[in-house]
Order: structure tokens, then sequence, then C-alpha cells
């Protein structure tokens, strides 16, 4: 069987998305398929010609090349297919649960409502086509349900590198990894290590989306004294970031309403605690508080009194990375299963 996997590619960058298409196609090919990835381009940097985008997306014939579509990410999961079954990422969220959040370059847009409009009546038109609808996270299923009333099925999956985390020391620092932009949080991060009491340091690794949020963490660094508090690291190799993984004294991972987050999944595979918060979405759907990490309110202190908590007690902040890999390896996610799902 031939299968085809749809999604974007946005110059330059390269994160989740990217690993998860990769993973998908090498677990397909693992179990006998013809894999290929479609990727087509796109640019989120310019709401003007989104609807372009959605139309172009819906000129791609690709049923007479492969038995079986599996779309994954807008617009490109609009393709027409005969055999089309979807694995959301997440849709548009800019005009969806992001359309409230600050610096919303879509609804500050003079066209902002129109273009909301036609990502709406596309997705309603346009995601009822496929066989089956799956998501990579209840939060995902959460948001399209409620959003445009389309019901879709949960089908987790694991992060990259899986086998690969390993578990060292449980040292003075608390590793906090992921792009830096305002929807994962470092500002609030910088602003806990204010509060913090305990000689806990925070380790930032993660490339920036933007040179400007690159330069607001790093004034807020300089403006409030945490140059000893607070290490960034930019791009690093694999190798280390496994490194920094086994040896952190637990994960902070505090997003906005996050879609699925690898992050959580990479802690609890190092065994180490994580800590989030009660607006974060795709972590709480594996995060127990007080059992394999903490959950608390996305306020500053509060993240500072758990960081603090986690500081007073290596015994305790082992026993919660125990706990989070007992809860993956419960949870049973496998690519195994992704791929008999989507194929069946």
């Amino acid at each position: 069987m031939k299968v085809l996997i749809t999604t974007v590619r946005i110059p330059f960058i390269t994160g989740g998305a990217e690993f998860l298409a990769w993973n998908l196609r090498d677990a397909l090919l693992r179990h006998g398929y013809e894999a290929e990835i479609i990727g087509i381009p796109f640019n989120g940097e310019a709401p003007e010609v989104i609807e372009e985008q959605i139309v172009a997306s819906r000129l791609f014939g690709l049923s007479s090349q492969s038995d079986l579509c599996i779309g994954l990410k807008f617009p490109a999961y609009y393709m027409p297919h005969d055999n089309k079954v979807l694995w959301i990422l997440h849709q548009y969220r800019a005009v969806y649960d992001l359309w409230d959040y600050e610096y919303n370059g879509i609804k500050d847009h003079p066209q902002g409502t129109f273009i909301r409009d036609v990502i709406y009546r596309a997705d309603n038109t346009y995601l009822p086509e496929a066989k089956r609808i799956y998501t990579i996270a209840d939060n995902v299923t959460g948001r399209l349900k409620r959003f445009n009333g389309i019901q879709s099925t949960t089908l987790y999956h694991p992060c990259p590198d899986s086998e690969r985390f390993y578990t060292g020391q449980y040292e003075d620092y608390i590793l906090m990894p992921s792009r830096v932009n305002l929807t994962k949080r470092q500002g609030l991060a910088l602003e806990a290590m204010e509060y913090v009491k305990s000689n806990m340091k925070l380790y930032i690794v993660g490339k920036p989306d933007r040179d400007e949020d690159y330069r607001q963490m790093m004034s807020y660094i300089e403006e409030h004294h945490l140059q000893d508090k607070v290490k960034y690291f930019d791009f690093v190799e694999t190798e280390e970031k496994l490194r920094l993984y086994a040896n952190a004294r637990a994960v902070l991972f505090i997003p906005v309403d996050e879609d699925y987050g690898y992050i959580t999944l990479e802690a609890m595979e190092a065994k180490k605690a994580v800590i989030t918060a009660s607006d974060s979405g795709g972590p709480l759907e594996f995060v127990e508080n007080g059992k394999t990490g903490f959950i608390v309110e996305p306020d500053a202190a509060d993240i500072a009194r758990a960081i603090d908590e986690l500081a007073a007690s290596q015994a305790a902040a082992r026993q919660m990375g125990e706990a989070g890999k007992q809860r993956i390896l419960d949870m049973n996610i496998s690519w195994d299963n992704v791929v008999r799902e989507l194929t069946k």
C-alpha cells in the first residue's frame, strides 16, 4: 500500500510537527508500507494570503498516486483524496483558542474577522470529507468538538528518541526546554526565578522564534540581575539534550494551552517530575498533581513554590520522576498502535 502524509513546511522552522511526520513515515516503512511525506509551503506570517493557500491545498489531486492519505496540518489536511484519514496536530489556533491572545497577528489584521470566517468555513466543510478523524491529544479533540462540533478520536504517539532518554542525577537545576516565544512563557519562568528561595537554577534550552523574543528574554535576565540563577542554551545537539534531561531535578513546562507537548513525555522518559500550569493543555493529560509533578496556577510565585519544594528533596523529585515513567508505560503509547489505527 502506498501512503502519503500531507503536512506543511514553514521555511527555516523545524519542530515537533516535522519530527512527528518523519517518525510516522518511518513507522509506516517498518510495517511494510510505501510512505512519503508531501509538505506544501506555508506562510503564516502573511494572513492576507491564507485564503489563497487554502485554495492551493484543494488543487492537489493525489488519489491516483496513492492508496491512503494521512492529513496532519492546516491547510494540507484539506487536500482531496478518495481514501483520507486525518491525524490532526492542531487547527489554525490563531482563529480558535488563541483569538484573544496578546499579539494575535490575525485578530489585529484589517481583514482578521474575514480570515477567521474563511478558516472556520473551510474546516467545517473539508475536514468531514475524511473517512476517520484522529487528533494527537485530548486537548485537540476537545477544541475540534467545541469550536466545530466535529467528533474525533485521540491517538497518542511517543516522543522522538523515546528509547534514548535515561536517568542520571537530580542536580540543582530545573530544565525548561522549548522554542522561545510568548506561548511557551519563558518570561513567566524568569519572573518565577525572582521568587525562588532555594539555590535552584533555571536552564532554558531552545531557539527563539524571533530575534525580538531573544532580546526580551536576555534583557529581562540582565535588568532583574538573574545572571547567577538562569542559564540560557541556544541549540544543543541530541546527546547534550539527553544529558540535560538526565541530570535535571525536574522539568518546567508551562505553555499556553499546548496541543500535546513532547516535553512532558521526554521528562517522564528520563524519570523527571514535571511542573506545568493549570492552563497548559496537553501536559495536563499526563501530569498528576503531587504524584508525577505539580500543576500550578500560571503565576510566578506559585511556580517558585513548586521549584523550592523539589529543591528541598532529591528523594521526592526522584519518586515523582519514577511515577511519571510508570505512567507512560501504563498508557502503552507506541508507533505500532498509531500505524494500526491509521491504516485499519
